[in-house]
């Protein structure tokens, strides 16, 4: 079993597939208190930890699914020792371009009904689409916020992998090499809106495995576009034939055995098509939120056992102010599609998701997911929540089985913005486009 994290649309061209039944337990809600919407107080002083003896004092600042988590209905659940010590909420809002865009543009934007039943927009130039989310539409303006929400130009991530782990403690994990670039709508110091020969592209991810050694030029190529409509097109270097191939679209929600996400989950917690969702507006929320001074060490060293939880070396926790929306696909693209509906506690300033609750077609609760953003010092901007590098963690209540990618995979690898990037990776035929992938091995 094994978790390949950005290389969903390779594996996809086995056989194996996982089937899940949900057990007793997971045919309820994560919560019987629901979000817990307007419950809350003003915050949790700093310098708070909470542990499982304290924790329901302060569950109206969780998500259904971490509260399950400390309730201990399921197979995975909270050490004995976990602890969550609360910080100062320090909030990192979105560059000057970026803003100066969403201030420029953000009053062309329209929303337009397509014959589907679904949404989709126009005018959208850079920025936030809809500053001041409201009906009608709250809901998926608020998920069209997260899709265009700041991420640097280019990033580069080596070492960046998963780690797999069962129900009897097997731990299986690869690692690789990660090249993101946005080619337009960007708002970066010194970079162009849309980079030439690119201008029907949104962003690319470009993924290749380093280890283990069987696996090894094994890539992938995911590319965006910026007509929202238009569904992304996936390739996958397959080193035993020396070239690439197109992976259906019916691919992005098959699972391979032992893997706990889809490619519908990347991105930092969402990559779906965006005119295919329907988005209810749920209410608001104070959410808690670990947003990483660094990345923490190597999986499972530096994680608290058998939950994989965050230790309090990774930093302290902070109470963000949260959108919680419930996001599903429109009813004329729900077949099978692998998702029921997935809860979403979004930040109200940057737009970053920070917990997810995802049901499965049935509507059964499937999986916990946590995303632990990292900080990083963009060169020319300054900090920023949002830039690839990331821990996820997902949960899978129904099989037993739990996921860990980091970007990086421990604090011993650097993430490279921007002017950092090193020359090698700035070549856009080589990282952004199908026939870059046929230079692998080359």
């Amino acid at each position: 079993m094994r978790v390949v994290k950005h290389l969903i649309p390779v594996i996809l061209l086995s056989s194996v597939f996982i089937f899940w039944i949900g057990s007793a337990s997971a045919q309820t809600a994560f919560s019987s208190g629901g979000v817990g919407i307007g419950a809350a107080a003003s915050t949790i002083p700093p310098g708070t930890t909470i542990t499982n003896q304290n924790w329901q004092q302060y569950r109206q600042y969780m998500s259904d699914g971490l509260q399950a988590l400390f309730e201990g209905r399921y197979f995975w659940k909270m050490p004995p020792d976990a602890q969550i010590v609360v910080g100062p909420t320090v909030v990192n809002p979105p560059p000057p371009n970026y803003q100066a865009a969403t201030e420029s543009y953000a009053g062309q934007v329209k929303l337009l009904n397509l014959p589907d039943g679904g949404l989709t927009l126009t005018g959208y130039r850079g920025g936030t689409p809809f500053p001041n989310p409201s009906d009608p539409h709250k809901g998926w303006k608020i998920l069209a916020n997260v899709v265009y929400r700041y991420i640097p130009h280019s990033v580069v991530i080596n070492h960046a992998g998963g780690c797999s782990l069962d129900r009897t403690g097997n731990i299986n994990c690869v690692n690789g090499d990660v090249v993101y670039r946005q080619m337009s709508f960007n708002t970066d110091p010194g970079v162009p809106a849309v980079q030439p020969g690119f201008e029907d592209i949104f962003w690319t991810q470009w993924y290749i495995v380093t280890q283990p050694e069987q696996m090894r030029y094994t890539a992938s190529l995911t590319i965006a576009h910026t007509d929202p409509a238009r569904s992304e097109d996936l390739y996958a270097f397959i080193p035993s034939l020396r070239r690439y191939q197109p992976v259906s679209p019916l691919a992005r929600c098959s699972m391979t055995e032992g893997i706990d996400i889809t490619s519908e989950d990347y991105r930092s917690g969402f990559d779906s098509n965006l005119t295919e969702m329907n988005a209810n507006y749920l209410g608001e929320k104070k959410i808690l939120a670990l947003i990483l001074p660094k990345m923490p060490g190597q999986f499972p060293d530096d994680y608290d056992l058998p939950l994989g939880f965050p230790r309090p070396s990774w930093g302290r926790w902070q109470v963000r102010d949260a959108y919680v929306i419930s996001a599903s696909k429109i009813p004329t693209r729900q077949s099978g599609y692998c998702y029921g509906k997935r809860v979403m506690y979004v930040d109200k300033v940057t737009y970053n998701i920070y917990w997810e609750d995802l049901y499965d077609s049935q509507n059964r609760p499937w999986k916990i997911a946590g995303l632990f953003l990292h900080s990083v010092n963009v060169p020319g901007i300054g900090q920023v929540d949002a830039s690839g590098s990331l821990v996820y963690a997902f949960w899978d209540i129904q099989n037993n089985h739990a996921s860990f990618i980091g970007d990086p995979t421990s604090n011993s690898y650097p993430v490279f913005i921007n002017s950092q990037v090193p020359p090698k990776y700035l070549d856009n035929g080589r990282y952004s486009t199908p026939s870059g992938l046929n230079l692998i091995m080359r």
